[in-house]
């Protein structure tokens, strides 16, 4: 038996490899895991399985103060989780299942929270909700929103970090199934219609079951960035702490690189938990629909209960999202944020003419050249994943994933500890003196080279590449292979195929792989915090300091500014790749 399964092993990896774009493809995959995601968290783990880390498990494990934090972060995960997902679905099936108004506006308003610079929400959040806040100051006069007693008007904790977190991550989810909804073939609805079903049923027989892949795609996705998420937490999480911030507390404050290697190996369990859970449920599903182009429109609900019900529910999450915005750009113009309202260009003025005119460049340059790799290598990924067969698929998947689901401040720090010293393969051979290999030379000014521009690129691409892969990965379980195995029998090549058929069908998930790619790195800061130099200025570096010092006006017209700056390249992104579904369309005219 074991022979057999490695013949087949050898037999996958030699299909793979008679197509030289295909093979060359694959190679660069691998490299890519290797380098830039498996090393710096084997790095870490190293550190944190050393003689001085094992004992910390048990201290951190034993202590209830640290079981508190564990749970904290688990429960944060899986309410955002659970909450954003809700809040994408509900989006995208009024956007393409429902006969509802300002379907156009809805759509800009979802884009936005998915381009919010760290803490910019949650300031605006304790501007609004605090315990001094516009509206629970000003309006209700300090009466109770948040709970009863001595809880009341504290937006701070669970219920603050959930709002912001569902509110800023929701956006993927509603990317992602929005795409899916509208590669849905209408034809199964009218089928299910001409057999007597009703609108509900239709829904829970025919639609959810089809969307399951993206909606535990969409999960995993939203809880591995909830229990990552440092800024937020910083800023909101008042008492409720979580394991991000201890690691970076770990770090900046006690400078206990083995402290923060323990605590990162424990908030990988629950992600990979999370993971290995959201892998077997799919596995164990099948839900192909595409088989060529969509015929017809989507059915329309327009049952008034039913249409209204909906588009009033995600008109008020519209609301919410309109008032927090309202509130960055007013404290921009503001001379003090909630103390001192003054209307002035001050702020905009300390960013423009100072060091804020090279962070603009410096993050929109870098941004604009990680997108488009982490695009094209998250869906190329996806490809062979799910359409290709050989050794070793699974754990590309999963190694892949880790790059979202490892806090950003310990592939940060990762990084120093790989490439700021000399990677060497000591052979057990050699006598007295072992025969050692360099695989990566120590880089001659550690920080000042490869801390630079380039490990910001790289680490781009590694927290954007998970968002365009399972993208890319619940559309392609939707689409039937038998497309392109027909167009192999045709005479064209993978790469061919890939380019011509997939690529094309698989475009909305492509779009928002590159929507999510530009916004992540322009706005992430936890993972580059420690790899800035005085040679490269980051925006969310310069907001992290401005939000330190108390400047909130200066951090709103930063945030501003960067809002403006996304938001014309989300256009440009739609002009360029597409905004409609491509399911079919590339095969009209011999395209």
């Amino acid at each position: 038996m074991g022979f057999l399964r490695h013949n087949r092993y050898l037999g996958e990896f030699i299909r793979v490899f008679r197509d030289p774009v295909l093979a060359i493809g694959l190679v660069i995959a691998v490299l890519f895991v290797v380098v830039a995601i498996i090393m710096p968290i084997l790095a870490m783990v190293g550190v944190g399985l050393s003689s001085e880390g094992l004992p910390l498990f048990e201290r951190y494990l034993g202590q209830p103060a640290y079981q508190t934090i564990i749970s904290n972060t688990v429960v944060m995960g899986l309410t955002v989780a659970t909450v954003g997902t809700l809040i994408g679905f509900l989006f995208a099936y009024v956007q393409v299942k429902v006969q509802a108004p300002f379907k156009r506006f809805m759509h800009i308003v979802a884009l936005v929270p998915i381009i919010s610079p760290p803490f910019a929400l949650a300031s605006a959040i304790i501007l609004l909700f605090g315990r001094n806040g516009y509206i629970t100051k000003g309006i209700f006069d300090s009466r109770c929103l948040w709970g009863a007693g001595r809880g009341c008007n504290d937006i701070y904790g669970l219920d603050g970090l959930t709002l912001v977190l569902s509110l800023s991550l929701f956006t993927v989810a509603y990317l992602n199934l929005k795409g899916m909804l509208e590669a849905l073939d209408p034809t199964l609805d009218e089928a299910a219609t001409n057999l007597g079903a009703s609108r509900w049923h239709i829904f829970r027989t025919v639609t959810v079951p089809m969307l399951i892949p993206g909606i535990a795609g969409s999960f995993l996705l939203l809880f591995v960035e909830a229990i990552a998420d440092l800024g937020n937490p910083l800023v909101l999480g008042g008492n409720y702490e979580v394991l991000a911030t201890r690691i970076y507390v770990s770090i900046v404050g006690l400078y206990d690189t083995t402290a923060s290697a323990v605590l990162s190996i424990i908030l990988l369990v629950p992600s990979l938990t999370v993971f290995m859970v959201q892998r077997y449920w799919i596995s164990r599903t099948s839900v192909v629909s595409v088989t060529g182009k969509p015929a017809g429109n989507p059915q329309q609900i327009t049952h008034p209960l039913v249409r209204w019900t909906l588009f009033g529910m995600v008109m008020t999450v519209c609301i919410l999202i309109i008032l927090i915005y309202a509130v960055i750009f007013f404290g921009a113009f503001s001379k003090v944020p909630g103390v001192n309202n003054t209307l002035t260009l001050d702020n905009f003025n300390f960013v423009i003419n100072g060091i804020g005119s090279k962070a603009m460049t410096d993050t929109t340059v870098l941004a604009a050249i990680a997108t488009p790799v982490a695009g094209l290598l998250g869906i190329f990924i996806a490809f062979l994943i799910v359409r290709k067969s050989f050794a070793g698929q699974g754990l590309l998947d999963f190694s892949t994933m880790l790059g979202i689901a490892v806090p950003g401040t310990i592939i940060g720090i990762g990084y120093l500890l790989v490439f700021n010293n000399p990677v060497e393969l000591v052979l057990p051979f050699g006598g007295e003196t072992p025969t050692t290999i360099t695989l990566i030379p120590k880089l001659t000014g550690g920080r000042a080279i490869f801390g630079g521009a380039l490990a910001i690129i790289l680490v781009y691409v590694v927290r954007s590449v998970p968002a365009a892969l399972r993208a890319g990965v619940s559309l392609l379980s939707q689409i039937d292979p038998a497309i392109e195995e027909a167009s192999i029998s045709l005479g064209a090549n993978n790469a061919q195929t890939f380019r011509r058929i997939t690529l094309p069908l698989i475009r909305p998930a492509f779009l928002s792989g590159l929507i999510y790619a530009f916004a992540r790195s322009m706005t992430t800061i936890s993972a580059i915090v420690f790899l800035t130099t005085p040679q490269t200025k980051i925006m969310t570096a310069q907001i992290l300091n401005e939000v330190e010092n108390g400047r909130f006006g200066n951090a709103f017209a930063y945030c501003v500014i960067l809002i403006l700056i996304v938001m014309t390249s989300i256009g440009i992104l739609y002009l360029t790749v597409g905004a409609t579904s491509g399911a079919g369309r590339p095969l009209e005219g011999g395209r």
